[in-house]
């Protein structure tokens, strides 16, 4: 395995609502979680114990906050296993943009590295460091499209889930998913919901109408989702990307030669099945 490459992907919310606030100050939710087959790559070569290298450097994230890294050592630490790596990631998905690219990674080096040390680690296990990690660290480990609730750990599996191709648009900013929490007009109590009532009625995103007050550039992309006959647009996450179902009429190569200067573009599709779900055992 060590040379391989390994990818991390892309996730979306097909729903979010903020249905509450802990003591702690972390949100409660309910969501639901879809893999895309949009990734990241990540390659593992073998190092002397207690060496954690990643190639390249990126220049707003501090080696301490490298969650490749942190996951990496945790792994060795909670292990007790002697082992360094030395992690080659190639980025995709853009940063800030709420499709769960940093906590992908992360997951992806956890399941890699579970089975390149020989760690012996079951998905539970494995699942709980990775909360440690983050709280969206849990679904891409957890290897299928999952139902949330709590602050994203609690997960069920979907298998119903329709795999839709979607449009996808990351609108040139970058969308601070902690200032959109703190923000003193965030709704935080909607009422909860059911599983059926989600796969019977038009998705929403609670956080959607905050963030297009504060980030001018993703109302004017969901605007021109709906203007081009998307089926559906919503905010994935905290944004800023943006993502509408691809159907009837809509050609996906009309879209992209028409998007406005600076948006970045994917056609992609839903996906269920983690592609890394094999590597351990539930």
């Amino acid at each position: 395995m060590s040379g391989d490459t390994f990818p991390a992907p892309a996730k979306i919310n097909r729903m979010l609502r903020v249905v509450g606030r802990r003591e702690d100050g972390y949100h409660l939710l309910q969501t639901v979680f879809q893999y895309l087959d949009l990734a990241d790559t990540l390659q593992f070569r073998s190092l002397p114990a207690g060496q954690f290298r990643r190639f390249p450097k990126i220049a707003q994230v501090p080696e301490e906050q490298d969650l490749c890294l942190r996951a990496a050592r945790l792994l060795a630490e909670e292990t007790g296993c002697r082992e360094g790596v030395a992690i080659t990631l190639d980025k995709t998905l853009p940063m800030g943009g709420g499709l769960g690219g940093g906590s992908s990674d992360a997951a992806t080096t956890l399941l890699v590295l579970n089975r390149l040390w020989g760690c012996g680690l079951k998905r539970p296990d494995l699942m709980e460091l990775g909360l440690r990690l983050g709280a969206d660290v849990p679904v891409f480990l957890f290897g299928r499209s999952a139902w949330a609730e709590g602050i994203g750990e609690r997960l069920q599996a979907l298998p119903e889930l329709s795999e839709p191709r979607f449009f996808l648009i990351h609108p040139g900013v970058s969308v601070h998913t902690a200032a959109v929490f703190q923000h003193p007009r965030l709704t935080r109590r909607h009422p909860p919901i059911t599983i059926s009532a989600f796969l019977a009625e038009a998705p929403t995103n609670t956080l959607e109408a905050l963030v297009r007050q504060l980030y001018p550039a993703v109302d004017e992309c969901l605007r021109w989702m709906s203007a081009a006959g998307l089926h559906e647009p919503m905010l994935t996450g905290s944004g800023a990307c943006c993502f509408g179902q691809l159907g009837g009429t809509v050609e996906p190569e009309a879209l992209q030669a028409e998007l406005p200067s600076g948006w970045r573009a994917w056609v992609v599709q839903g996906r269920n099945i983690h592609p890394l779900q094999h590597l351990v055992e539930d």
